[in-house]
C-alpha cells in the first residue's frame, strides 16, 4: 500500500488537523517565549498584549477560519479520504506561505527578535485556541446525514 494512498475517516481527519493546529500553536508559544526571554525588556505587560491580541485574532478571524474546515470536512462526499484531505490546497498554500515567512523574518533578522517574538506568540494562541474546537468535533463526531441519506434515494 502506497503511503499517500492512506484513507481515513472524517472523524479521524477531525483528530488530525487538531493534532496539526496543536502542534502549529504550541510550536509559534514555544518559539516567541524562547524568542522573548532572550530579548531585552521582558515584561508581563508584553504577555498580556500578545495574549489579547491572540484571543481578538481567534475571535474575529481564526474561530471563523476553524469553522469552515470543521464543517468542509465533515461535508466531504463519501466516508473514507486521502489522510491529507484534513486541509484544502488553498490552506496548504497559505500555511507554506506563513512558514516560509516565519522563518525568513527570523534568520534574516528584518524584524528585530524581541518583535517577532511578540508576532509568534499572538499567532500561536489562535492557533491552539482553534485546534480546540476540531478536538471537540472529534470528540463528539455525529456524521451528517445527506439528503439522499434519509430519503434511501
Amino acid at each position: 500500500m502506497n503511503f499517500l494512498t492512506i484513507k481515513l475517516s472524517k472523524r479521524i481527519l477531525l483528530f488530525e488537523a487538531a493534532l496539526v493546529w496543536t502542534f502549529a500553536g504550541l510550536m509559534l508559544l514555544f518559539r516567541g517565549s524562547s524568542m522573548l526571554e532572550d530579548s531585552s525588556g521582558f515584561t508581563w505587560l508584553k504577555i498580556i498584549s500578545c495574549l489579547i491580541g491572540g484571543i481578538l485574532f481567534f475571535v474575529i478571524v481564526f474561530s471563523r477560519i476553524s469553522r469552515n474546515h470543521v464543517n468542509r470536512i465533515k461535508t466531504l462526499p463519501g466516508d473514507r479520504h486521502l489522510f491529507f484531505e484534513f486541509f484544502n490546497l488553498k490552506s496548504y498554500v497559505m500555511m507554506a506561505g506563513m512558514i516560509t515567512m516565519g522563518v525568513l523574518l527570523r534568520k534574516t533578522l528584518i524584524v528585530p527578535l524581541s518583535a517577532l517574538s511578540l508576532a509568534y506568540i499572538t499567532m500561536g494562541i489562535p492557533l491552539l485556541f482553534s485546534s480546540f474546537r476540531f478536538y471537540q468535533n472529534w470528540f463528539n463526531y455525529q456524521p451528517i446525514m445527506n439528503k439522499t441519506d434519509v430519503s434511501g434515494k
